[in-house]
């Protein structure tokens, strides 16, 4: 059995959680010294030596795609794991908890689902147990990644475990009864806005999924000096966002306050990624007829989900965690993945297709799926989001540059 200490509503996941917010990563530094937990020398046992409860905190909206793997390995492995309690929170808060949980000498939380900011702030902090390689011959499945999942699997280095993939964006997304041409290149874009003042919009990059990979594919588009360096390789990107805003009225602070003025037409086009094309559709808050576009010159500016441990686990926990982990990369289980298109695709590891996924995933993509996106994927490159400083300096130029006096919550 799962214990829950609230509700998991996969609308409220979806709508009320930061898929990537990376605010977090503005309080990274140096350890605090003050840590009363150290990382154990100890090698965790193949199985614990009886069954274990396990805390397991969200902070990506990842139970979405991941808590019926869990909750399945939980029902056949009760020799491992006794129960499972699953709590939520926002992304920023993840370290100063952790930390504070590490300072008592106490880690009640004992795995963590976390996007790219998350494990970067805590990785930079010396807060995650290392598990590659130490445990690479448990978790197999790290060997079967997909290519763009294994690029990513090195931004977590040795301390955390790609769970979910996908290609992210960035995408452009509108109503086709709004929109008769839509925008197919910066160039479109900006004189779309121009002649439609108001009507483009992405939210806040810091705390949109959709947001931050705009900002971070942008360069790309653009053919900026180097992607990958946003305050000396960017000149073309940060003029072009300072032109495009005289004509946004505002940023709003969330992703989910796009796609409500998009289904309302107070937006015509929204900036979007896969997931967040499919998934407000399935659930009604976009309409099913809401099309996308790419921008001329795009990549796929990629995107995971990780599982990470805090240091303090102790190796009964870490064992059962590390069996769970294993399971959760198996084909079979990563199939789940797919869900209701939140993380389209959803898989990381290879030999996993659609057919295997449950009867409501098919479902759900048969009538919310693109085509396109299939060919979209198999033909367009694909490119590893910046690193944890590069996106540091880059929300804080854009929240400086382009977003001061016009981020409105």
């Amino acid at each position: 059995m799962t214990a829950h200490p609230f509700p998991l509503s996969r609308r409220s996941v979806l709508l009320g959680a930061a898929t990537g917010t990376a605010a977090a990563l503005t309080g990274c530094g140096a350890p605090s010294g003050n840590s009363k937990i150290e990382e154990s020398t100890v090698l965790a046992p193949t199985r614990p030596n009886k069954p274990v409860s396990l805390s397991i905190l969200d902070v990506a909206g990842n139970l979405q795609l991941t808590q019926s793997m869990i909750d399945e390995y939980v029902r056949s492995e009760p020799q491992v794991i006794s129960k499972v309690t699953f709590s939520e929170g926002p992304s920023p808060e993840l370290i100063g908890k952790i930390k504070a949980q590490q300072g008592a000498g106490r880690v009640d939380i004992h795995m963590v689902l976390t996007g790219v900011d998350g494990l970067a702030a805590g990785i930079e902090q010396g807060l995650w147990t290392r598990l590659l390689p130490t445990y690479a011959d448990r978790l197999t499945g790290t060997g079967n990644y997909l290519e763009p999942a294994a690029k990513m699997q090195e931004l977590a280095g040795n301390d955390g475990v790609v769970v979910t993939y996908y290609p992210s964006g960035p995408l452009l997304e509108y109503l086709p009864g709004k929109v008769a041409q839509p925008p197919d290149s910066a160039r479109s874009l900006l004189a779309f806005a121009k002649a439609r003042p108001g009507r483009v919009q992405y939210a806040r990059p810091s705390n949109s999924g959709p947001g931050r990979t705009f900002l971070m594919g942008m360069p790309y588009v653009l053919g900026d000096k180097d992607p990958k360096d946003p305050e000396k390789g960017w000149s073309k990107t940060w003029e072009y966002l300072k032109e495009l805003g005289r004509y946004i009225d505002y940023y709003p602070a969330s992703t989910s306050e796009t796609m409500k003025n998009l289904a309302s037409g107070t937006a015509e086009v929204i900036v979007t990624t896969t997931g967040w094309d499919i998934n407000p559709r399935v659930l009604g808050t976009v309409p099913a007829e809401a099309r996308i576009s790419t921008l001329r010159g795009f990549v796929w500016v990629t995107d995971a989900h990780y599982v990470v441990v805090p240091k303090g686990v102790d190796s009964d926990q870490l064992s059962a965690v590390l069996n769970l982990l294993a399971s959760m990369l198996t084909p079979q289980q990563q199939a789940k993945a797919y869900d209701d298109g939140y993380f389209y695709p959803g898989p990381a590891v290879k030999g996993v297709d659609l057919s295997m996924a449950p009867e409501k995933s098919r479902k759900a993509l048969k009538e919310f799926g693109r085509p396109e996106y299939g060919q979209l994927i198999t033909s367009t490159r694909t490119q590893q989001p910046l690193d944890s400083k590069a996106l540091v300096k880059a929300f804080d130029l854009w929240d400086r540059e382009i977003g001061s006096g016009k981020v409105v919550s």
